[in-house]
């Protein structure tokens, strides 16, 4: 669900005294360019307020009166200058730092935008705008105990402002605080009972929490609101699987689908209900579909796409700078062991089938075999086979949650494949598990 920063629209309006300017036609100038960003002329606004710049080049609220009229055409880049040179001339505008942070963050510069909206904030402690920005900002950085922090002072400070409830609201549902999440949106239907974000979000709630009836009607409500939104469809087909009405959701699914023919979810979907209707091979048809769209986890590793930052060959160079720490351990009677030390010998000695099937072996010897599933990544990764890798990562890091390899490796290779923000926070958790290493990765491959 889309969530909207704050933008500051309204123009400085200054009663100039004359001796400001070099010419008294400059405070004509500049009260033009308030006039023309008021009835939405921003070209006109910013040329003249450019004039008003050429015959006082200090002037601090014009750089900022452009910035806003470049922001409003949509020319953040631009307006971030103009914002440089205004708070470089007064530095104690809280106004100019929160402007600036709205503009990064429409360019996605989340880091450098809480900064400003954090000197915003200590300029200025009590308004709820700048703390619902940073809120915001966080919260696409995935950070949300930072963002729920800041939306509940926001909110604190102004109770019932739509867009902080709004925000709480998918911030908690990303915690998993469904209970409270259910809350918010209820408060934003109260407020504003055309909100159809609100209703989804709060149909998500209540599909976690187990009122599928009551997702259903959520999910209804947001279709009348919104008819053409294929995921609307397919959450209310998966609420009626769980109530076993079939037939309604594989009546949902078909529109999902005819809205979007690539939701691999409502052919998963459907496919469940028509098994559950005695249609097996409609079912088998659909789930296959379901496995094969958008799914980088099948095919061919050799034609795997490198389109993160790191290419392969500096992948392979990382990667075999991480030391496998392999520590003997009691033979069990299944000999598991046995397999897991063969196959990183085999390893070793470049015999990768091999290695691959003892690992294996090892595996289903030993399901939980946190180190086996590990070793086998590193020959999946040496291989080409980077999505098998990631896959085997990830049992790993399921056994064995402080595992700062594994997170550090699945990091790397997410990143090679293009989900750099994925990659990214693994190797943030494997730096904040000792792996020092991450950080110099980080540092060249995550900002």
């Amino acid at each position: 669900m889309k969530i909207l920063f704050f933008c500051i629209t309204s123009i400085i309006a200054l009663t100039l005294s004359f001796h400001t300017f070099a010419q008294r036609s400059a405070a004509d100038f500049f009260e033009e360019g308030n006039t023309k960003a008021g009835t939405g002329d921003f070209n006109g606004a910013m040329q003249a307020y450019t004039t008003v710049i050429s015959m006082n080049p200090d002037h601090a609220p014009s750089y900022f009166n452009r910035g806003l009229a470049k922001a409003n055409l949509k020319d953040h880049r631009g307006a971030v200058l103009d914002y440089d040179k205004a708070i470089e001339l007064n530095a104690r505008e809280a106004i100019y730092y929160q402007s600036r942070g709205v503009s990064k963050s429409l360019q996605e510069d989340f880091r450098s935008a809480i900064e400003d909206y954090s000197k915003a904030i200590e300029l200025s402690p009590d308004d709820p705008k700048a703390y619902y920005n940073r809120g915001v900002s966080y919260a696409k950085l995935k950070n949300h105990r930072n963002a729920l922090t800041d939306l509940d002072h926001a909110l604190t400070l102004n109770p019932d402002e739509l867009a902080a409830l709004y925000a709480r609201g998918n911030c908690k549902q990303d915690l998993q605080e469904y209970a409270g999440s259910l809350a918010d949106f209820t408060r934003v239907i109260e407020l504003s009972p055309k909100r159809t974000g609100a209703y989804a979000g709060r149909g998500l709630a209540k599909l976690e929490l187990g009122d599928y009836q009551g997702a259903a009607t959520d999910f209804t409500r947001a279709i009348e609101l919104s008819p053409n939104d294929s995921e609307f469809y397919n959450n209310r087909g998966f609420a009626k699987n769980r109530v076993e009405d079939y037939t309604g959701a594989i009546i949902d699914f078909d529109k999902t689908i005819q809205l979007n023919p690539d939701n691999f979810r409502a052919y998963y979907g459907r496919g469940f209900s028509k098994g559950k209707l005695n249609d097996p091979r409609g079912a088998i048809a659909d789930l296959s579909k379901s496995i094969e769209l958008k799914n980088s986890y099948v095919g061919d590793p050799k034609k795997i796409t490198y389109s993160g930052k790191l290419n392969r060959e500096k992948l392979d160079e990382l990667r075999g700078e991480v030391q496998e720490h392999i520590k003997i351990e009691t033979l069990t009677n299944e000999r598991a062991e046995a397999y897991f030390i063969r196959g990183v010998s085999k390893s070793k000695v470049g015999e990768m089938k091999g290695a691959i099937q003892d690992l294996t072996t090892a595996v289903e010897l030993n399901p939980t075999y946190s180190s086996a599933y590990f070793a086998r990544a590193m020959v999946r990764s040496s291989s080409g086979d980077q999505m098998g890798a990631v896959l085997d990562f990830t049992s790993s890091i399921k056994l064995r949650s402080d595992y700062p390899e594994a997170y550090y490796l699945r990091g790397l290779l997410k990143n090679s494949l293009g989900e750099v923000d994925d990659g990214c926070l693994d190797l943030s958790k494997a730096g904040e598990l000792g792996y020092q290493q991450a950080y110099k990765v980080i540092s060249s491959y995550c900002n």
